[in-house]
């Protein structure tokens, strides 16, 4: 089952599996991207996400669409959360299935990178010392 998603709960990896979960296919791939607790060399407490969620939900469907016809993919969710979230929370999530191996790495890498170039998220880092700060990039990294 094909999913897109911006969402304020917790990321289940054991939920994208199972949707992604099919007998023809040999190969599953998941990327999940977490909170982590420095950014170019600042001890950070968190990132907080901000997002289009009409916008971005339409922008994840072409974009997995389009992973499955470029890689002939069987299944792809694609997740990402939004609000403020601490370090090593789940923030983005990418699950591809595939008869073969190959596809599905591919197809994941394509969908995280594509991921971080069109679909409208931004990002807050929440410094340690208690500053915030928005990236000029608007795409998780």
């Amino acid at each position: 089952m094909d999913r897109y998603q911006v969402v304020t709960r917790p990321i289940s990896v054991e939920q994208a599996l199972s949707d992604v979960s099919d007998p023809a296919c040999g190969g599953v791939v998941v990327f999940l991207g977490v909170v982590r607790n420095q950014f170019e060399g600042r001890a950070s407490e968190g990132i907080e996400y901000e997002a289009y969620q009409a916008m971005a939900e339409r922008e994840l469907q072409r974009l997995g669409d389009d992973l499955k016809r470029e890689f002939r993919v069987n299944h792809v969710v694609i997740e990402h959360r939004v609000g403020r979230l601490a370090v090593s929370e789940a923030s983005v999530l990418v699950a591809v299935s595939s008869p073969h191996r190959e596809a599905a790495f591919a197809a994941c890498q394509a969908g995280i990178d594509r991921l971080k170039q069109t679909v409208p998220i931004w990002k807050k880092e929440l410094w340690a010392d208690g500053t915030e700060g928005w990236h000029d990039d608007p795409r998780p990294n």
